[in-house]
């Protein structure tokens, strides 16, 4: 099998853990960053287990989700009070069922597996998704998805 990796950079976001009995519990935030890594068990015609340069539509949607926005868990008591600071202008929502780089690690996994079946038809896919919050605190998702067959391996 075929492997490669590509990091995605820059997307400053704030959250909050609001079940953590510590400093988590508060508003805080990071400048995330994401490394994907990809397999293959044949090629491209260009030789790549994936073009990066097709990549531009999962650097979108990171860039939609993380870039400048505040994430809240689905089951957040204050999830109100989030909504209508969006409403109001001072925050950029996003709800996610786990805001932590584990939950994150996991939606940027889905969303690359995502463009990754629609473009090439299951023969790459995304197997590990590291989400960093800083250069020491870091959590993964690792998983092959149900549509990618040994007959791609």
């Amino acid at each position: 099998m075929y492997t490669c990796s590509k990091r995605f950079e820059g997307f400053p976001c704030c959250h909050r853990q609001p079940n953590h009995p510590g400093h988590c519990r508060f508003v805080h935030g990071y400048n995330r960053s994401f490394t994907c890594w990809f397999a293959a068990g044949k090629l491209d015609g260009t030789g790549f287990v994936v073009d990066f340069s097709g990549l531009k539509q999962l650097r979108a949607q990171l860039t939609e989700q993380f870039d400048h926005t505040f994430l809240a868990n689905a089951n957040d008591p204050l999830l109100g009070e989030w909504q209508r600071l969006h409403e109001l202008g001072a925050l950029d929502l996003r709800v996610m069922a786990n805001v932590g780089m584990e939950g994150s690690a996991r939606w940027v996994w889905e969303r690359a597996n995502e463009l990754l079946l629609e473009r090439d038809g299951g023969r790459s896919w995304c197997w590990k998704v590291e989400a960093r919050e800083n250069s020491s605190n870091a959590a993964c998702w690792e998983a092959r998805p149900s549509w990618a067959s040994e007959k791609t391996a």
